[in-house]
């Protein structure tokens, strides 16, 4: 479906959520721009803050530190309704810039929830970003799974809009 915004036409991409396995869940999107803004747009706190946090949820992204190197960390910070705060966090494994990312997530067993590798792949000046996560176990996957796919679509709705202002900014 196209959209008009202003002059330009702009493609609305969808968001596709897959469970692959039992312990295994794969998002893909496409985005229209190039790999190294994706990239940077999904490893910049600066820029992180302006689209992790779905915001119909009522929760915000209050702090975000990335070191973007192997052995480095990440950790978000969300506030959500009535102050809660929680914090998801984990390693990077490997970096390869603007093509993949491998990062555990470790909020919830000090071995890690999950192993992520995410792709960025750009054709045409569009990036596909393909988000594989690896649980480990069946239990982790179906407690993460359940609920998150309207704001994983949320989320990547908001990095959308961030990209078209960051595309036009820079080209």
């Amino acid at each position: 479906m196209d959209v008009e915004n202003g002059n330009e036409i702009v493609t609305k991409n969808q968001t596709n959520i897959e469970r692959r396995s039992d312990r295994e869940m794969v998002v893909t999107r496409t985005f229209n721009a190039p790999a190294r803004i994706v990239f940077d747009a999904w490893t910049k706190p600066e820029l992180v803050m302006r689209w992790w946090a779905p915001r119909s949820t009522g929760m915000k992204l209050v702090a975000c530190e990335i070191d973007l190197r192997v052995g480095g960390k990440y950790r978000y910070e969300f506030r959500g309704e009535g102050e809660k705060q929680f914090a998801a966090f984990g390693t990077y494994k490997e970096v390869e810039r603007p093509t993949r990312i491998v990062s555990t997530d470790e909020e919830q067993t000090p071995d890690g929830q999950a192993v992520t590798t995410t792709t960025f792949t750009e054709k045409a000046g569009k990036t596909t970003v393909i988000m594989h996560q690896l649980f480990a176990s069946k239990e982790l996957l179906d407690e993460e799974i359940s609920g998150m796919e309207a704001g994983t679509r949320e989320q990547f709705e908001q990095l959308e809009v961030l990209l078209a202002t960051t595309t036009k900014s820079s080209g």
